[in-house]
């Protein structure tokens, strides 16, 4: 349907959660991924194999994205394996959850590291290996507009990103390269999972959504999936919330 076959993908963090599931897609409509994570190796390999069911290429790069040394090498491998990126979708996260009165510096500086400036280095070494057409994404949340208990450090982050994609966008349009943010809803994932109130904050959603269920990891997907589409060349700059209605709720 979107005639994406041949195309190379980059997902950051998709050895679980929303990355595996927009890697996964991805594998369905012909696209070769790169998949990268940074501990978890077993589920890297697991959803590489997965990838490869579809009959696409996928290599497997250990990086920490919030090393510039880690995406320097990293974009390395995929140009001397693919010769190219065409899609770059910025997923990985991490960071602190504290009260605000608890943060500290290094807490601060490494969720602006890993959700933020790693975006800024991605680009950078993706953009190059890009020709027109190319799609570059990042994965935000809805703490960057509202606040969120203990989320502050990240809810900060998240808006940092969104400002970044922003000028990104500006200085790339002229390449034909589309810049986007996609602004997940409540998602049960393993990141959810470190939140001391993850039920609270679930029954909450489910409750507020017009919908009527939780967004999951592939209705992330799905839009990812469009932003690579032809039909999305004119979607640019922008934050598209992807969470069944719940953030229009007062």
């Amino acid at each position: 349907m979107y005639n994406l076959k041949g195309k190379v993908a980059l997902v950051t963090g998709s050895s679980r959660g929303i990355g595996r599931a927009v890697a996964v897609r991805f594998a369905e409509n012909g696209i070769d991924l790169v998949v990268n994570y940074v501990r978890h190796r077993r589920d890297a390999e697991e959803t590489a194999a997965e990838i490869e069911k579809h009959g696409v290429k996928c290599l497997v790069v250990k990086a920490n994205v919030a090393k510039d040394e880690d995406v320097v090498d990293m974009f390395s491998q995929i140009k001397e394996h693919f010769g190219r990126v065409d899609i770059l979708v910025s997923n990985a996260a991490s960071g602190v959850l504290k009260p605000v009165m608890e943060l500290n510096s290094r807490h601060w500086n490494w969720a602006m590291d890993i959700n933020a400036r790693a975006l800024l280095t991605l680009a950078q070494q993706a953009v190059p290996l890009m020709s027109e057409g190319g799609r570059i994404m990042a994965v935000s949340s809805l703490g960057s507009v509202r606040a969120v208990e203990n989320y502050t450090a990240v809810g900060a982050s998240k808006a940092a990103l969104e400002s970044l994609v922003r000028h990104l966008a500006v200085e790339l349009g002229g390449k034909g390269i589309t810049v986007n943010t996609i602004s997940a809803g409540a998602v049960d994932t393993e990141a959810l999972k470190k939140f001391p109130n993850r039920k609270q904050i679930l029954d909450t959603a489910l409750e507020r959504t017009p919908i009527g269920r939780l967004t999951v990891p592939e209705d992330v997907a799905d839009v990812a999936l469009y932003l690579c589409s032809k039909m999305a060349g004119m979607i640019h700059g922008q934050t598209i919330v992807v969470d069944g209605g719940y953030s229009i709720r007062a």
